[in-house]
Formats: structure tokens, C-alpha cells, sequence
């Protein structure tokens, strides 16, 4: 199961600023529940911070645990999103994720939080 606890943040230097945080991988990999074959997936994570920013290269590690787990794409998305949520607290976030296609439909899953 994905680990929360992989996560780490560091202080946000600018706390009364708000300003945006863009981290972007083409490297996410799961397993489809249906059919046990390895999906691939480009992550999109924006938000902005407020007492914490994501640590980067946790969060690399984070989403390498998906590697063996099996999720369907919305869920994948939804957890990801609940997880940055719970451990840096930010102004907003915005987790989308383009799924490569799969038979010959591509998926975006967008997920997020405002306050």
C-alpha cells in the first residue's frame, strides 16, 4: 500500500506569499485491478504552499510504492492527492494524472482541494 510516511516537507520560505509549486514526472507505474498489467501515468502535481513544501525527492519515492499496487485511475488519483493533502497542508492543490492509452481511450484524472 502506498506509504504516507515516505513524504517529508521542508519549511516554506515565503509563508505570507502565496505562489505555486509545480512538480511534474512521466515515471508513475501501478497495476490495473482488472487485468493485472502495468499502467503508466504522467503526474501533475501544482499547489500552493503554506507553512510546508514538499520535499522532492520523498515524493519521487512516495510514488515509486504504486509500483506493485493494483488501482483503478481514479482512485490512484484521489489517494495521491488525499496524502499531499494530509502531509504538507497547502492553500490548494491540483493532482492530475494523464493515463496512457488503454485501449485506444486516453484517461486524465484531476483531482483537488481549495480552500
Amino acid at each position: 500500500m502506498p506509504d504516507p510516511a515516505t513524504l517529508k516537507t521542508t519549511p516554506n520560505p515565503e509563508p505570507d506569499r502565496d505562489y505555486r509549486v509545480d512538480h511534474v514526472t512521466e515515471e508513475f507505474t501501478f497495476l490495473y485491478p482488472l487485468t493485472e498489467q502495468p499502467c503508466f501515468g504522467r503526474v501533475e502535481i501544482s499547489y500552493t504552499p503554506d507553512g510546508f513544501c514538499l520535499e522532492t525527492m520523498s515524493l519521487k519515492q512516495y510514488l515509486n510504492t504504486y509500483r506493485d499496487e493494483s488501482h483503478h485511475f481514479e482512485a490512484a488519483t484521489n489517494r495521491v492527492l488525499d496524502d499531499l493533502q494530509a502531509v504538507c497542508s497547502p492553500r490548494e492543490i491540483l493532482v492530475a494524472i494523464h493515463y496512457t492509452t488503454r485501449g485506444g481511450i486516453e484517461t486524465t484524472v484531476t483531482a483537488e482541494v481549495k480552500r
